[in-house]
C-alpha cells in the first residue's frame, strides 16, 4: 500500500512540474521550422490566436489602486490628508523616496496617503515639441505608484487651463478638495504651476498659512550622479538596461497594448504580439531573450526591436515585437509587459525569407537556453 501512494504522489508531483514548465515555456523547448511555404502546423504547437477582443488594456485603476479623477472625489472623512506630488515617470528610487515618506507621514497620523500626478506629460500641453520618450506607459506607473503603498492616485487630467493655473492656486484647490492636508512631499528642485512658478518655497509659505508640513526630499544618488527620469531614459536608449534597472529599483520592464499586424510573423511560423510603445523610451534596435507577461502569466519569448529591413518597404516603421514560446491565446487590445534577459544579436538584413525564417529558429533556440 505504501508503495502504491508513493508511486501516485510522484506522478502528481510530475504532473506537477510538467506544468510549470510550460507555464514558463519550457517543456518540449523549441521546434524546428517549417520548410519556407509549407504549413507549420505538423512541426509547431498550434499558433498564437491574436483574435480581435473587447478586452481593453489593463487598467490598473481597476485593479490595483484607487484613481480619483477629482479631488473632490476623495472624501477622507475626519481623516487628514498626506500628499506626494510629482510626474513619477519610472518610479525611480527618488520618487519612491518621496512616496514612502508619504506613507509614513500618513501611518504616523493616521492619515490617507494620495499621490498626486498627471494623466500625460506637461510637456504635452506646454512645450509640445519637447515632449520626453517615457520610460512607463501610464498603466505601468499607476501599478508601481500602488506597489509603493499610497491608499489613493489623484490622477489629474493635464490641459490648457491646468497648464495655465498659477502654483499657488494649484495648491490651494487641492487643499480645498482634499480637505484638510498633514504634509506635502515632494523633490527638493520640484517645480510646478504656470510658467513653473511653483517650488518648494512656496509650498512651505502656504504651509505655514494652511496647517501642513513640507518635505522637500533631496534626490537619491547612484555612482555619484542624481538618479532622475532623465538620466534613466538615456540608460535605455542606450541599451544599458542593467543601470535602467539600478536607478529604477526593479527590473526595467516595456509595455503596451497588442495591435494588429500584418501576419508576417505567423506566415513564417513564429506569430508575434505587435506591441504599441507610442511615446516610450525604447531599448535599441534588435532582438533580445526576454520574459513577457501575459493574460496574467509569463512566458519566455523572443522579442524583435527594429523596422525589418529584410522587408522591402517605402515607407519603414519601428515594430516592438514578442514570439511567446509555447503560447497559445488571445492578445489582441490586452497589455503584455516585457522584462528583458539577453540581447541576442543587432538587428540584420537577410537575402530572403527563409533566410530570415532559419535565424528566428535559431533566435527562439537560444531565448529558450537564456534562462
Amino acid at each position: 500500500m505504501n508503495v502504491l501512494v508513493n508511486i501516485r504522489a510522484n506522478r502528481r508531483k510530475q504532473r506537477k512540474r510538467r506544468k510549470t514548465l510550460v507555464a514558463f515555456g519550457g517543456g518540449d523547448g523549441p521546434r524546428r521550422p517549417p520548410a519556407p511555404g509549407k504549413s507549420p502546423a505538423s512541426t509547431r504547437p498550434p499558433p498564437t490566436r491574436l483574435l480581435a477582443s473587447v478586452s481593453s488594456v489593463t487598467s490598473c485603476s481597476a485593479e490595483c489602486l484607487h484613481v480619483l479623477r477629482s479631488a473632490r472625489e476623495l472624501k477622507p472623512g475626519n481623516r487628514k490628508v498626506c500628499l506626494a506630488i510629482g510626474f513619477f515617470d519610472g518610479m525611480h528610487l527618488g520618487h519612491q523616496q518621496i512616496v514612502r515618506r508619504t506613507v509614513m507621514d500618513a501611518r504616523q497620523h493616521e492619515a490617507v496617503a494620495v499621490a498626486v500626478t498627471f494623466d500625460r506629460h506637461p510637456n504635452t500641453v506646454v512645450s509640445p515639441a519637447h515632449v520626453p520618450p517615457l520610460i512607463y506607459s501610464r498603466p505601468q506607473r499607476l501599478r508601481a505608484i500602488s506597489a509603493a503603498g499610497v491608499d489613493s492616485c489623484l490622477l489629474l487630467h493635464f490641459d490648457k487651463a491646468l497648464s495655465e493655473q498659477s502654483g499657488e492656486a494649484f495648491v490651494r484647490g487641492l487643499a480645498r478638495g482634499l480637505g484638510h492636508l498633514q504634509s506635502v512631499c515632494v523633490g527638493a528642485n520640484f517645480l510646478f504651476g504656470h510658467k513653473r512658478g511653483g517650488n518648494v518655497e512656496l509650498l512651505r509659505r502656504l504651509g505655514a498659512e494652511l496647517g501642513f508640513s513640507v518635505h522637500g526630499m533631496a534626490a537619491v544618488s547612484l555612482d555619484g550622479k542624481a538618479v532622475s527620469s532623465t538620466r534613466i531614459r538615456q540608460a535605455i536608449l542606450a541599451g544599458n538596461l542593467d543601470a535602467a534597472s539600478q536607478m529604477l529599483g526593479r527590473a526595467y520592464s516595456l509595455a503596451g497594448g497588442v495591435e494588429r499586424g500584418d501576419g508576417l510573423g505567423r506566415r513564417l511560423g513564429f506569430p508575434t504580439a505587435n506591441i504599441d510603445t507610442t511615446g516610450l523610451a525604447l531599448p535599441p534596435r534588435g532582438v533580445y531573450a526576454v520574459h513577457a507577461q501575459a493574460l496574467g502569466k509569463p512566458y519566455r519569448a523572443v522579442l524583435n526591436i527594429g523596422c525589418r529591413p529584410t522587408i522591402k518597404n517605402a515607407t519603414p516603421k519601428l515594430r516592438v515585437e514578442a514570439h511567446l514560446l509555447n503560447f497559445d491565446g488571445d492578445l489582441y487590445g490586452r497589455e503584455i509587459e516585457i522584462v528583458f534577459g539577453e540581447k541576442l544579436r543587432d538587428e540584420m538584413r537577410f537575402g530572403s525569407l527563409a533566410e530570415l525564417q532559419a535565424q528566428i529558429a535559431r533566435d527562439v533556440e537560444r531565448a529558450a537556453k537564456c534562462f
